[in-house]
């Protein structure tokens, strides 16, 4: 004899929410495990890095779902650096180019992330103790009254934080020991970054960052899509619009801003939370490109129609099993 257990919907349902429940937490904390940041994924909302217009898998799409990646400023391969023949990781290419692709806060200042190229990295060569006496806020320089970048976020060879920063150096490339930096991108003194616009007078199609003073130690970034204009405005590079926060325009990022750096993507599934955002100020779905529709439509369809297709398979494998059989005959005995 054998006791069954009424069917009751009810206690099917909880089962079954409770199943899906520990299986998308399953899902989350692997890839908490895997990436070492919560949330482990971000939704690509803007076209900045598209390479195609009707999109395509390899690169970053609005729609997109990015896996971050938390790691330290030191490990971010730059494009300067990644387009050397001469460096270690010449070569190395993330979502369609060389270099990788960071997640940042603008300016560490919080709102929505900014997902971009890391062009390449401004560091101190040699600095000078600043007028300690100023107030922390004055210019930069009233800080460095003999010139310089006064960087509130360095130490100096005082032991204390903040620091004037005389000449640079940019990893990757020859400027070392210089009070200002000039760089093109065209092949010949770094490696060639095509602007993908029509050059005219005084415009070349690659990028060119030219007699740049920056305020402080940090990445020049850049969206692939946004023809070389660069996150840090025309203080950089001539003709840029820069990305803006509560307090200007972005300076160069720094290690405290940086969110993780994107790893593989997850094309298309961000549409829908797109699509559901509601939010002030969000674009929505306007920047999805037309083919992610089809694609996510095709992916839900299959997802939704494989446990039909596979559910009879299945069935017949099991039915025809020698275990059922063995398992039935002993039901029958008791």
């Amino acid at each position: 004899m054998s006791n069954h257990v009424p069917h009751d919907p009810l206690y099917s349902l909880l089962r079954e929410m409770v199943l899906a429940a520990g299986m998308i937490g399953i899902l989350v904390l692997g890839l908490y495990a895997h990436t070492g940041s919560m949330p482990p994924l971000v939704v690509v909302e803007s076209s900045s890095m598209i390479h195609e217009e009707n999109g395509e898998v390899g690169s970053i799409d609005a729609g997109d779902l990015v896996l971050v990646h938390r790691q330290p400023m030191e490990t971010v391969i730059t494009f300067a650096e990644a387009s050397n023949p001469s460096h270690p990781n010449f070569g190395y290419e993330q979502h369609g180019m060389a270099g990788d692709v960071i997640i940042y806060d603008k300016n560490g200042e919080g709102g929505t992330p900014i997902i971009h190229r890391a062009i390449l990295e401004v560091v101190a060569h040699t600095t000078q103790t600043p007028n300690r006496s100023v107030a922390p806020d004055a210019p930069s320089n009233e800080h460095c009254p003999d010139g310089g970048s006064f960087d509130d976020a360095l130490l100096d060879q005082d032991g204390q934080i903040g620091t004037c920063i005389m000449t640079w150096n940019v990893p990757g490339t020859n400027v070392v020991n210089a009070t200002t930096i000039s760089l093109s991108f065209d092949g010949d003194e770094a490696g060639y970054y095509d602007c993908k616009r029509l050059a005219h007078a005084n415009v070349e199609p690659y990028l060119v960052v030219w007699n740049w003073t920056p305020s402080q130690e940090g990445m020049l970034t850049l969206g692939d899509n946004n023809h070389c204009s660069v996150d840090q405005g025309s203080s950089a590079v001539n003709g840029s619009v820069g990305v803006h926060s509560a307090s200007g325009v972005v300076k160069p990022v720094r290690d405290s801003w940086l969110i993780g750096v994107a790893g593989g993507e997850l094309p298309w599934l961000g549409t829908v939370k797109l699509a559901l955002n509601t939010a002030p100020g969000s674009p929505g779905t306007v920047y999805v490109p037309n083919s992610s529709y089809l694609a996510l439509f095709v992916l839900v369809t299959a997802v939704l129609a494989a446990p039909l297709v596979l559910e009879p398979v299945l069935r017949r494998l099991v039915v025809g099993a020698p275990e059922l059989k063995l398992a039935e005959d002993e039901l029958e005995e008791e």
